[in-house]
C-alpha cells in the first residue's frame, strides 16, 4: 500500500512539472522581450532631447554619423517610414520603438545591417502626383530619384 502512495505521489509531481514547462518558457521569452525593448529604449534616450522627449533633427544626424550614413540618406527616410514617423526629422519613442522592433534591431550594429533590408521594401507608393518643381525637403528629392532609378 505505501509503495503504491509514493508512486502516486510521484506521478502527481511530474505532472505538476510538466505543466510548469509552458509557463517557463512564456517566462524566458518574457524575459527576453523585456531585455531587447530595454535595449531598443536605450538607444532611443542616446539620440533623444531630454526636454521633448523626442528624438530630434540633432539626435537624428548624431544616430546617421553612429550608422555612417548622410543624414540626406533616402535609407533614413525609409527608417522614418518603417517607424511611421508622423512628423518629418522627429521620433517619438513609441515610432523608434514600433520600427526597431519590425526590423528586429535592438543595437546600432543590427539597426546597420537592417538599413539595406529597407530598400528592398517596394511597397511605396507611385509617383503620380510627385512634381520635382515643388519645394520638397532635399531628403524626399532624393528618394524619388532613387526610386524611379531603381525602377527604370
Amino acid at each position: 500500500m505505501r509503495r503504491s502512495s509514493s508512486r502516486k505521489g510521484q506521478t502527481n509531481s511530474t505532472a505538476s512539472n510538466n505543466s510548469l514547462a509552458p509557463d517557463l518558457f512564456r517566462s524566458a521569452s518574457g524575459k527576453a522581450a523585456t531585455k531587447e525593448m530595454e535595449r531598443i529604449d536605450g538607444l532611443f534616450y542616446t539620440y533623444a532631447n531630454n526636454s521633448s522627449g523626442m528624438i530630434e533633427p540633432e539626435g537624428i544626424e548624431t544616430l546617421c554619423s553612429d550608422l555612417e550614413v548622410e543624414h540626406t540618406d533616402v535609407r533614413i527616410l525609409m527608417l522614418a517610414w518603417k517607424m511611421k514617423a508622423e512628423k518629418q526629422a522627429y521620433f517619438t519613442q513609441e515610432e523608434w520603438r514600433r520600427g526597431l522592433k519590425a526590423l528586429r534591431a535592438d543595437t546600432i550594429t543590427k539597426l546597420k545591417k537592417a538599413l539595406p533590408e529597407l530598400e528592398k521594401e517596394i511597397s511605396f507608393p507611385d509617383f503620380d502626383n510627385y512634381d520635382s518643381e515643388l519645394a520638397w525637403p532635399l531628403i524626399l528629392d532624393n528618394f524619388v530619384d532613387w526610386m524611379k532609378a531603381k525602377q527604370g
